[in-house]
């Protein structure tokens, strides 16, 4: 040995909330993991990030020269839907079928609400225009696009101000030539407009499932095109070497050169990416069963790990409209850290769902909020502003919190506190409802599970809601406030892959299932080598079926070895239908319309080194403080820091560090294991 030391090797993930960007930068050579969190720039996003390496570099000596692997997710693409603020399309469709989005499914929002209604589509009726042209059902042509028809179609698009087309046909998910046809005459027409077919952005069967996903990949184009370019220039600047990995939807990873045209499969990306990071979390916790809670700024995501597998679907929503692509299984609502509470005509007091975001933010922050939030209700309760948050960059001001609250605190006829603990039992009993129906479409029963909560606000909120839905556990990991930043260092390459075959299941089938098969697993191939991965992959097969005369499908796992074995696939499937609907019908016929292949690039995984056990004693607080408990208590602060394997303690208390804050209410145990997660677990 010579003394000299290896050279350090950084893999960072990042992840863009509504107030905050997490940074967890692991160095690989110490094993050593650095976090922190820098308030977003909603007028230059982006910047914050060179920001955030600044700092790193200064205080843990992170060299962006030795940046081998960057992982990043954004919510650029789900804010320009959210927001309203895409581009600007027209689409191009068959003659005589121009309705098709405006009629979507005839589906109302709330059918229990006489006054509700559908809202706008992305690209209104005006900008839909059709041509004549016919693909039958089989993929034959009996009437091709003549050139002249597209450019009218395209001149037309001009005339309405359009920037980018998108093309859907009927049937092109049996054939895209005819919309890849088309698609080369308008770049030649016009090579200022962006185009996306619908047969290359999802080739599923059914026409609004197909043209709606393909108008939300056209819709934030422009915005995360050039959000990802800039993002590069950015870490070429800091001679960053590592190329650039974005987290998807279904929890995988995509080159950021890929994520420019393959804009939808991103738009879920940060919440996605939480998950994967808590179902890593939690195995090496030993937890199973978890109830996932992430709460940012803006809104609180819940999804559910079952025997340690995230779970999947494939018919998200984004804000108003349905996403059609396979994404992690997350639920949504708009209950935040910086959710504004008021009190609306009738007096009674409401908890979001406007939210005061990272500018001005909650009053507390003191960057010139004024309107009460959660955040300023946990600063009033005495939960906040006992130390700094957020690495330093934020002191909690108190004194505005309570002015904030104050104004609220008349019109409801209650004291400060006690108003600032309403705001906080209201914000609970909120997510309480969005929890109880996902545990209800799920079909489990919560109080099996363990509720684990990250990101800002989760760790403040988790405990209570745990609380009131009855369950016994909460698992709170070391790094809560960045768990979706590190999800991105944990996530493995995955690209999904689908090919409609609508076909009855028997021996006949078997030719054509196996030919499908075969070419989803080249193109898997095909997409592995373009991101750059050469390690070990995987492939995960399955299918949607459903029984002859149904309208919907299910989604089913299948093996590639059961191809040939029409019995083997049936089997799986009345299975899988009756663990859904509690019944199956053995003697029924079967329809396979969809084979789906995901393959997944397996990535390093990195080595968490458990602490010692020191063995259970008891935890010493820092000191006491007082909060608003229902009344005034003196209870124990901690410092994270501080807690070691083994160290045990009681609620309620307050634990603190620099990403987020533990609030534990009465009636939990408190223990430390030796990844430095704190387990409570409340007496039945």
């Amino acid at each position: 040995m010579d003394g000299t030391r290896a050279p350090a090797d950084w893999k960072v993930g990042v992840d863009i909330g509504g107030t905050f960007m997490d940074f967890c930068a692991l160095d690989t050579t110490s094993g050593r993991i650095a976090s922190l969190k820098v308030l977003t720039t909603p007028d230059d996003p982006g910047a914050e990030l060179l920001t955030g390496l600044d700092i790193l570099a200064e205080r843990e000596g992170l060299d962006p020269a030795c940046v081998t692997r960057f992982v990043h997710g954004t919510t650029v693409g789900i804010n320009t839907i959210l927001q309203r603020k895409g581009a600007t399309l027209a689409l191009i469709t068959n003659e005589g079928f121009e309705d098709v989005i405006e009629l979507a499914r005839l589906a109302m929002p709330d059918m229990y609400s006489l006054f509700c209604h559908r809202a706008e589509p992305l690209v209104p009726r005006d900008r839909v225009f059709g041509i004549p042209v016919r693909l039958r059902a089989d993929g034959s042509e009996p009437l091709a696009p003549t050139s002249e028809a597209v450019r009218q179609a395209v001149e037309h698009a001009r005339g309405v101000g359009a920037e980018g087309i998108v093309v859907s046909f009927l049937h092109s998910w049996r054939n895209g030539a005819q919309e890849t046809a088309v698609k080369g005459m308008i770049e030649a027409e016009a090579p200022d407009l962006f185009v996306f077919t619908s047969s290359e952005v999802w080739p599923v069967i059914r026409e609004y499932e197909r043209s709606s996903t393909a108008i939300l990949n056209g819709y934030v184009h422009p915005r995360v095109s050039g959000y990802l370019a800039a993002l590069e220039e950015r870490l070429a600047g800091r001679e960053v070497p590592a190329k650039a990995l974005l987290t998807k939807s279904n929890g995988g990873l995509m080159s950021a050169f890929e994520g420019r045209r393959d804009c939808v499969s991103m738009l879920l990306s940060g919440t996605a990416s939480g998950v994967m990071g808590a179902a890593w979390l939690a195995r090496q916790a030993g937890a199973s069963r978890i109830l996932t809670l992430d709460i940012g700024g803006t809104s609180a995501d819940f999804a559910l790990i079952v025997d340690g597998e995230v779970q999947y679907g494939s018919d998200e929503k984004i804000g108003d409209f349905p996403l059609h692509i396979p994404s992690v299984s997350v639920s949504s609502i708009a209950i935040g850290g910086g959710s504004i509470a008021s009190v609306d005509s009738q007096g009674v007091l409401r908890v979001g769902p406007e939210s005061a975001g990272s500018t001005p933010g909650p009053a507390c922050y003191g960057r010139g909020g004024t309107a009460p939030t959660v955040t300023d209700a946990m600063a009033v309760c005495g939960w906040l502003g006992q130390v700094e948050m957020a690495y330093g960059q934020l002191n909690i001001d108190r004194d505005l919190a309570r002015a904030a609250v104050a104004r609220l605190a008349g019109p409801v006829g209650r004291s400060v506190e006690e108003t600032a603990q309403a705001i906080l039992d209201i914000a609970v009993s909120e997510l309480f409802v969005e929890v109880e129906k996902l545990g209800s479409r799920a079909g489990v029963d919560l109080r099996d599970f363990t509720l684990m909560p990250f990101g800002g606000g989760g760790p403040m909120l988790g405990a209570f809601l745990a609380r009131e839905l009855g369950m016994a556990r909460v698992l709170a990991p070391r790094r809560p406030g960045v768990v979706s930043a590190l999800g991105g260092l944990v996530a493995d390459m995955r690209g999904d892959f689908l090919q409609t075959v609508f076909t009855g299941l028997d021996t006949g089938a078997v030719p054509q299932l196996r030919a499908a098969f075969e070419a989803l697993r080249r193109d898997g191939q095909a997409w592995l080598a373009a991101q750059g991965h050469d390690g070990p992959a995987e492939v995960r097969l399955s299918a949607d079926m459903r029984y002859a005369g149904q309208s919907y499908e299910i989604e089913t796992a299948l093996e590639p070895d059961w191809l040939t074995d029409p019995a083997r696939i049936a089997g799986a499937f009345h299975e899988a239908h009756r663990q859904i609907y509690d019944f199956e019908d053995r003697n029924g016929a079967i329809e396979i319309v969809n084979l789906r292949l995901s393959t997944i690039g397996i990535t390093p995984k990195p080595d968490m080194t458990e602490e010692a056990d020191t063995g259970a004693a008891p935890a010493l607080p820092a000191r006491h403080v007082q909060v608003h408990l229902y009344g005034a208590r003196d209870i124990p602060l901690f410092m994270r820091t501080d807690l070691v394997p083994g160290a045990a303690f009681h609620g309620p208390a307050v634990v603190c560090q620099e990403d987020t804050t533990l609030a534990i209410p009465d009636g939990a145990a408190a223990h430390v294991d030796r990844h430095l997660n704190i387990h409570l677990e409340f007496a039945e």
